[in-house]
């Protein structure tokens, strides 16, 4: 490959200031994506302390991981903007109009994933929450139907021509449907399968816990 004279570049040393920028604009701008926007999305509101008083580590690293990363990335993408520059002013400015391209479309494309890995069921807000409580409920639910003894005091827990547990069963179907489906209120079905099985429970004459 020639070398780069100071005064022209070459079509591939170019192509290679071009690939480089747009690699490293796009890899810095997913990084410090995935540290900001993702962390949010997950954990909303972050404590400053915790209970105890003391600071809340993650909340410091967090900071720190996304200053490095622009760092790191600033390191690559300032001399593959200004070392082209200096050779030629239009390729400087070609590189810089490829860097910012580049993370346009790295930004665009981030928030396309992102908005694909919300959209999936369990990646809803408050689901593991609603999914261990959910998980309880059908456990309390199963003890009648599979514990003989149980299914023998409590009949009317079995027998859905009692509307209590007519609207328990719905109740269940109900809740399994939001479990498996974007865009549903999964943690306010659990709530009301919570409050249907209570309602069944008193029914059929089971005892409070």
């Amino acid at each position: 490959m020639p070398a780069t004279t100071g005064v022209q570049l070459t079509v591939w040393e170019i192509a290679l200031w071009a690939i480089l920028i747009m690699c490293a604009v796009a890899l810095t701008v997913h990084a410090v994506s995935k540290g900001v926007v993702q962390r949010s999305a997950e954990s909303g509101h972050v404590p400053l302390r915790d209970p105890l008083g003391h600071r809340n580590r993650d909340l410091v690293k967090e900071p720190d991981a996304i200053f490095w990363n622009v760092f790191a990335g600033l390191v690559v993408i300032v001399p593959a903007i200004v070392i082209p520059a200096l050779a030629s002013p239009a390729v400087g400015l070609l590189m810089l109009f490829l860097g910012i391209g580049a993370a346009l479309a790295a930004f665009s494309v981030g928030r396309k994933l992102e908005r694909k890995r919300q959209s999936k069921p369990e990646n809803r807000a408050g689901f593991a929450d609603a999914a261990a409580r959910h998980d309880a409920i059908l456990a309390r639910w199963q003890k009648y139907e599979l514990d003989p003894a149980r299914g023998i005091d409590f009949p009317g827990m079995s027998d859905v021509n009692i509307p209590q547990t007519a609207a328990l069963v719905r109740a269940l179907q109900e809740a399994q449907r939001c479990r498996i489906t974007a865009g549903t209120d999964y943690p306010r079905a659990v709530e009301l399968l919570d409050a249907a099985m209570a309602e069944a429970e008193a029914a059929a004459g089971v005892s409070a816990p």
